[in-house]
């Protein structure tokens, strides 16, 4: 008689048993659905909060003074492209030209100091290693405000104020503290069984480095890249403590954060607010093609290092 009333009290335990876990993933789902909806609205309203802005600056490039000054949200009426010509002919083309030529040496420079400074710091120990990783870091924590007085006397003492060469030298002092952080990561990432290889096939310490570790970090190099490019094309402060005539001789070498606020300044009272737009749009529109064009590389470079 006890068997059966055993058999009998177990069976609702284990049905209890077996429907407690549909429950809980039942309630799993729901979490999962609910958070989805979060985080893609969360998205999709940040989206609009950038997109938005960067259209009615557009839009704006096409508009008339009495357009805008009349509703600054309408429609344009009118789609010319003159407004970029008259933009470009009012300076927008020599700032745009000053802010090429500077970049095209100091952001290939900072990738190559940088990343072999942090492929040193990475992979080989030695004597206040440590030291001199945090003293770059370090470096990336401090406000540039508090260094402008004697950085601007330290360039003029080697009288390269207002000249493309001491703009480029302190693009790459600015820049390096976050490409060694950001590449010291990564190369710490880089399997060690390749770089043993070649050492024992005789390769030497400069080979190593360019032709086996750098191609490995290629994702790294892009993102930090395009990082390093972005932040320098955009820098206002330093190039407007550098980059002033220091006489009437002088030629005005301005980069193109300078220059859109001398265009301003150069108007006066007779303003053309669409010429203003449209150099910003000149301005806006190299680093949205940049950015849109290695965004993949740039999220796999951010991704690998943790992904390893």
């Amino acid at each position: 008689m006890s068997a059966p009333i055993k058999e009998t009290a177990a069976a609702p335990a284990e049905g209890a048993v077996t429907r407690a876990p549909a429950r809980r993933r039942g309630d799993q789902a729901g979490e999962g659905v609910v958070l989805n909806a979060f985080s893609h609205g969360f998205l999709a309203l940040w989206a609009l909060l950038i997109v938005l802005p960067l259209l009615w600056l557009v839009f704006s490039s096409f508009k008339t003074d009495v357009q805008i000054g009349g509703s600054a949200f309408g429609w344009p009426h009118n789609w010319s492209f003159d407004v970029f010509r008259r933009a470009w002919n009012k300076g927008i083309g020599d700032y745009f030209l000053n802010t090429v030529i500077v970049l095209v040496f100091s952001v290939p420079l900072t990738m190559l100091f940088g990343s072999m400074a942090a492929y040193v710091l990475a992979r080989y120990r030695f004597w206040g290693n440590r030291l001199l990783y945090y003293f770059f870091v370090a470096g990336a924590m401090f406000p540039v405000f508090l260094a402008l007085v004697p950085l601007f006397f330290m360039v003029k003492r080697l009288d390269m104020l207002n000249t493309y060469q001491g703009l480029i030298l302190v693009y790459i002092a600015y820049s390096m503290p976050f490409t060694v952080f950001f590449m010291h990561a990564f190369f710490r990432t880089l399997p060690t069984a390749i770089f043993e290889a070649a050492v024992l096939d005789g390769a030497s310490h400069t080979r190593i480095f360019f032709q086996v570790m750098l191609p490995m970090a290629k994702p790294g190099l892009i993102s930090v890249g395009i990082f390093n490019t972005l932040g320098q094309w955009n820098q206002f402060i330093l190039p407007t403590v550098l980059m002033q005539p220091q006489s009437g001789s002088d030629p005005e070498r301005y980069v193109l954060t300078q220059g859109l606020i001398q265009l301003q300044q150069q108007q006066g009272y007779a303003s053309d607010l669409p010429v203003l737009f449209a150099g910003v749009t000149i301005a806006m529109i190299p680093m949205l093609v940049v950015y849109l064009s290695f965004q993949r590389q740039v999220q796999a470079g951010l991704t690998s290092a943790t992904l390893k």
